[in-house]
């Protein structure tokens, strides 16, 4: 693939330099990135047309939301509403982008004098330390297990990005003090390359895995984007790789793994995190035992003499979520918080909306049944890790929309290919075209399943329907449902955050106490 390169050369000079110049929003949507930018720049003084190809009736939301703000100069702002009009873009001094609309053969964009997203212009302004987080897995999770530990820890920090919160929301409330931490999609990333704005004090990149390959047609171009996370890191900046091996077949084809890739690449000091101890000598965190078997999370910086525990309780579940809150804990270390704080704050730590988010429970005889809903496991693999977080059988909701992604390490749980692995207890099927391609493979193995369901609900009225059916447990007992599709959902909601709420929306009114 040949990347778009942007130019280092900013329509703006200066915050001042915005007033009176004329800035077309591609964009408005209604997840806060659009409205942000038409927030920003009227603020400073911008003539503002928003153009997108929803309708106003279908944006309704966000364009109420800006009507109503009293201190907006709704004069300077122009509503272009089911269409683009390439006048819109040739007119214009600058175009702020939506990440999701590839450059490449859109004849909008290219007709643009200066092309921004919000992120870079937050990026060319901003004096407010970086920490930037991208991957396949995890990456939520771990920004914000570090927005809460530095918080905790006395910091003024402040958090945006992929998470849906635009910077810019933020701009006027941070400097040279208050950390930023950012999580990157391959996406937004890919919209900074050449502008070498992206400069962050320490970056992470979390483990790293098939996806989006329906986008970019191969692993190398997928994670080239994400390389440009610690391409412009200095000496005095850190960078945060993966120890451990690769699944097989997702390594590249020049290293041993895209950790060690990145390792020789990056300019800043290099650290590392591990699910075990460091066979050589490095730097970074890694998961342990005490003497008594039980899990601790250590950590070594180069001023260090020994080895310090940072981690040790978890409130959060899962296997997974101790790398995500092992890289929160080694930011913390390097922002200079002492090992017992780092402790004592990350085994408090609750994890995040739609990521293994604890939400209900409901009683039937004498079991307790515990909801959970993971609705941000778009990828295989995240679904497989959410069978196995809990240390026994779960009841599993799954499925969904193709994502181009090789469905094996969800097809191998479920079809219990692993027999050191949990069992999945009962499998619930959303519709889809990735749940097309589980179908096959569950029939061949003889795996019991319910649907697919072409809607959320019914999956919901029929599980509800089969647990009361169930016969009572002599004791007290828990079960364990997990909705964590491994796919998204096209067709079905406006996007994860959507269909995590109302999955929770319906199983408290479906599972609620009669």
């Amino acid at each position: 693939m040949e990347f778009h390169s942007y130019s280092e050369k900013c329509a703006f000079s200066s915050l001042e330099d915005i007033k009176d110049k004329k800035v077309t929003i591609m964009g408005l949507g209604l997840n806060g990135g659009g409205e942000a930018a038409v927030r920003f720049f009227l603020k400073h003084g911008a003539f503002v047309t928003v153009t997108d190809m929803k309708t106003k009736e279908q944006l309704q939301t966000t364009i109420d939301s800006i009507e109503n703000d009293s201190s907006l100069d709704k004069t300077r702002l122009t509503y272009r509403l089911g269409e683009h009009c390439i006048e819109d873009f040739e007119n214009a001094d600058c175009v702020i982008k939506n990440p999701g609309v590839k450059y490449d053969g859109n004849k909008y964009l290219a007709a643009a004098k200066n092309i921004e997203t919000d992120l870079s212009i937050f990026l060319r302004f901003t004096n407010a330390p970086i920490i930037a987080v991208t991957g396949s897995k995890g990456k939520s999770s771990t920004v914000s297990a570090i927005h809460y530990g530095l918080n905790q820890a006395g910091f003024n920090c402040f958090l945006g990005g992929n998470i849906t919160v635009s910077p810019l929301t933020f701009f006027d409330k941070v400097n040279e003090s208050t950390p930023v931490v950012i999580e990157f999609s391959s996406w937004q990333l890919s919209d900074l390359r050449g502008r070498k704005v992206l400069k962050p004090f320490i970056s992470i990149i979390t483990k790293i895995v098939p996806d989006h390959l329906n986008w970019y047609g191969n692993m190398k171009d997928y994670v080239s984007d994400k390389q440009l996370i610690y391409a412009d890191q200095t000496s005095q900046d850190f960078s945060i790789f993966d120890y451990d091996d690769d699944e097989k077949g997702t390594e590249p084809e020049n290293a041993s793994s895209w950790g060690n890739l990145f390792s020789s690449e990056s300019k800043a000091t290099v650290l590392r995190y591990s699910k075990n101890p460091f066979k050589t000598k490095n730097f970074g965190v890694w998961q342990d035992k005490d003497e008594n078997g039980n899990f601790v999370g250590k950590v070594l910086l180069p001023q260090m003499n020994e080895p310090e525990i940072v981690l040790k309780e978890l409130s959060v579940p899962g296997e997974h979520m101790k790398a995500n809150a092992l890289n929160a804990a080694l930011v913390l270390s390097l922002m200079n918080v002492p090992s017992p704080k780092i402790q004592e704050i990350l085994k408090n730590w609750q994890g995040i909306n739609h990521r293994l988010q604890f939400f209900h429970s409901w009683k039937n005889q004498n079991t307790i049944y515990k909801f959970y809903n993971d609705s941000c496991a778009t990828v295989p693999e995240a679904a497989a890790a959410a069978t196995q977080a809990f240390g026994k059988e779960v009841i599993l909701l799954t499925g969904g929309t193709d994502k181009g992604l090789e469905l094996n390490p969800l097809i191998d749980v479920l079809t219990y290919k692993d027999s050191a692995k949990f069992k999945i207890k009962k499998i619930y099927l959303l519709e889809g075209t990735a749940t097309d391609k589980l179908l096959p493979h569950l029939n061949n193995a003889q795996i019991n399943y319910n649907g697919p369901f072409n809607n959320l609900k019914d999956l919901i009225c029929t599980l509800r329907k089969d647990l009361e059916n169930e016969n009572p447990t002599e004791l007290p007992n828990e079960e364990i449902v997990v909705f964590s599709p491994g796919a998204t959902s096209f067709g079905m909601f406006a996007n994860e955050f959507d269909r995590g709420e109302k999955l929770m929306q319906n199983i408290k009114e479906i599972f609620s106490e009669k």
